[in-house]
C-alpha cells in the first residue's frame, strides 16, 4: 500500500498534496452546507438554496474561474523567466473589479424577473447571489496568483478556511433555529471573503516587482476562456437547472437531482486539488521547453483521473439512492442506481475534458477549447429537448454532453499537434523524474 501511495504521489504535479487538504475541507463543506440545509428547510426553501448554489457553482465559476486560470498560466511563465507578479496582480484586480461590477449591474436590472423565475419571487436571494459572486471574484483573483507563484500552502489554506467557515456557519444556522433560505445562501458570500483576507498577507509578500503586463496579454484569451468555462459549467450543472425550467413545480425531483449531482461529483472535489498545480506545472514545462515533461505529466494525470472516476463512480452507483435519503433528507426514492451510474460516467468524462482543456490552454488554443465545449453543450441541449421523462433526459444529456466534449478535444489535439502521441510515448520511456516539472529543464 505504501509503495502504491508513493507511485501515486510521484504521478501528481508538484503542489498537489499541499492543495489536497484544503480541497477535502471545501468539498466536505458542500455536503455539510447542503445537507444541513436539506434537514432545516422546507422542500421549497431547499429548492431555492439548491438553485442558488447551482448558479454560483456554474455561472459564478464560469465568469471568475477563468481569471484564476489565466493568472496561473501568466504568473507561472513569469516565474520561469525570473519576473515578478505585482504588475499582473494590479491589472488583474482592476479587470476583475470591472467584470464583477458588470455582473452585479445585470443582477440589479433583472432582479424582479430573476426572483420570479428562480426563487419564487424572493428578491433577497438575488442580492445573496450577487454577494456570493463578489466573494468568488476575490478568491479566484488571489488563488490564480498564488498558484502561479507556487505558493500552494497558502492556496490550500484559503480553501480550508473557506470550507471550514461554510461548515461552521451552516451548523450555526441549524443550532440557532434559522430556517431561512437567505441565511444558508449568505454563507456562500461570507466564507470566501474571510478566507481571502486570511491569505492576503502571504500573497502581498510573495509578489515582487517586474515588467509591466500589457492589457492585451491579460485579456487576449480571457473572453474565449470565459465562454468555454461557462459552457463547461452549463454541461456539469445543467441537470438541476434544466429540471427547474422543465418541471418548476417538482421540488422533490429538483432536490433529489441536486443531492445526487453532489454525490456523483465527489471525484471533482478531489480533482480540484490537481487543477491549479497541473496548469502551473504544464505551463512551467512548456515555457522551459521541456516537451517530454509536458506530455508525460498529461499522460499521468489522465491515468489518475481514470482512477478517480472508478473510485467515485462505483460507490455512488451502489449506494447513491440510500445516501441521498440519509445525508440530504430525501424521502421518496426519485432516482435509482442506473441514474447514479450515468451521473458518475458523466463526471469521469467531464474530468478528462478539463485535463485536455488545460493542455489546449497552455498552447494558447483557447478557441479550440471553446469549440469543444460548444459541441458538448449542443449535444446536451439536443438530448434535453427530446420528449420524454425529464429526469432521464437531463441525466443522459450530462453524460453524453461530457463525452462529446472529450472526443472533440482529443480530435483537436491530434489535428493541431500530430506529434502529441509520439511525445506521450517518449515521456513514458523516460525515468520517473523526467515527467515532473521542477526536474531537468524546468528546474533549471
Amino acid at each position: 500500500m505504501k509503495t502504491l501511495l508513493n507511485k501515486l504521489s510521484a504521478a501528481l504535479p508538484p503542489g498537489t498534496v499541499a492543495v489536497a487538504g484544503g480541497t477535502v475541507v471545501l468539498g466536505a463543506a458542500s455536503y455539510a452546507h447542503l445537507g444541513v440545509a436539506g434537514h432545516s428547510l422546507s422542500d421549497a426553501g431547499y429548492a431555492n438554496v439548491s438553485v442558488l448554489w447551482t448558479i454560483v457553482m456554474s455561472i459564478g465559476i464560469g465568469i471568475f474561474f477563468p481569471m484564476e486560470q489565466e493568472l496561473t498560466r501568466i504568473v507561472s511563465a513569469r516565474v520561469v523567466l525570473g519576473q515578478g507578479a505585482a504588475p499582473v496582480l494590479r491589472r488583474a484586480g482592476l479587470l476583475t473589479a470591472g467584470i464583477l461590477g458588470a455582473t452585479l449591474l445585470v443582477l440589479a436590472l433583472g432582479a424582479g424577473p430573476l426572483a420570479d423565475l428562480l426563487f419564487h419571487g424572493d428578491r433577497a436571494l438575488v442580492a445573496a447571489l450577487g454577494s456570493a459572486f463578489a466573494g468568488m471574484a476575490l478568491c479566484y483573483l488571489t488563488r490564480g496568483v498564488l498558484a502561479g507563484l507556487g505558493r500552494f500552502g497558502a492556496y490550500g489554506t484559503q480553501l480550508a478556511v473557506d470550507g471550514g467557515l461554510r461548515i461552521v456557519l451552516a451548523f450555526g444556522c441549524l443550532l440557532s433555529g434559522l430556517h431561512s433560505a437567505l441565511a444558508f445562501s449568505l454563507i456562500l458570500a461570507f466564507a470566501p471573503v474571510i478566507a481571502t483576507l486570511v491569505t492576503l498577507p502571504t500573497l502581498l509578500r510573495a509578489v515582487g516587482p517586474g515588467e509591466p503586463i500589457a492589457w492585451r496579454e491579460l485579456c487576449n484569451g480571457l473572453g474565449l476562456l470565459v465562454c468555454a468555462t461557462l459552457l463547461s459549467q452549463v454541461v456539469v450543472n445543467a441537470a438541476v437547472m434544466s429540471t427547474k425550467l422543465l418541471a418548476p413545480s417538482d421540488s422533490a425531483l429538483i432536490s433529489a437531482l441536486m443531492s445526487a449531482t453532489v454525490l456523483a461529483r465527489v471525484p471533482l472535489f478531489v480533482f480540484g486539488s490537481l487543477q491549479a498545480s497541473l496548469l502551473s506545472g504544464l505551463t512551467a514545462a512548456f515555457t522551459a521547453g521541456d516537451r517530454v515533461a509536458f506530455w508525460a505529466m498529461l499522460r499521468r494525470i489522465a491515468m489518475v483521473v481514470a482512477a478517480l472516476g472508478l473510485l467515485g463512480g462505483v460507490p455512488a452507483t451502489v449506494l447513491g439512492p440510500w445516501l441521498i435519503e440519509v445525508l440530504f433528507g430525501t424521502e421518496d426514492p426519485v432516482l435509482g442506481s442506473f441514474d447514479f451510474f450515468l451521473l458518475s460516467a458523466g463526471t469521469a468524462a467531464y474530468m478528462f475534458a478539463m485535463v485536455l482543456g488545460q493542455a489546449l490552454m497552455v498552447f494558447k488554443r483557447h478557441n479550440l477549447q471553446l469549440l469543444s465545449w460548444a459541441l458538448g453543450t449542443a449535444v446536451l441541449v439536443g438530448i434535453t429537448l427530446i420528449p420524454g421523462d425529464v429526469a432521464v433526459r437531463v441525466i443522459v444529456a450530462y453524460a453524453l454532453g461530457s463525452t462529446a466534449t472529450v472526443l472533440a478535444m482529443l480530435t483537436a489535439l491530434r489535428l493541431s499537434f500530430p506529434g502529441a502521441a509520439a511525445a506521450v510515448g517518449e515521456g513514458a520511456a523516460q525515468p520517473a523524474d523526467a515527467g515532473i516539472p521542477g526536474v531537468g529543464a524546468v528546474g533549471k
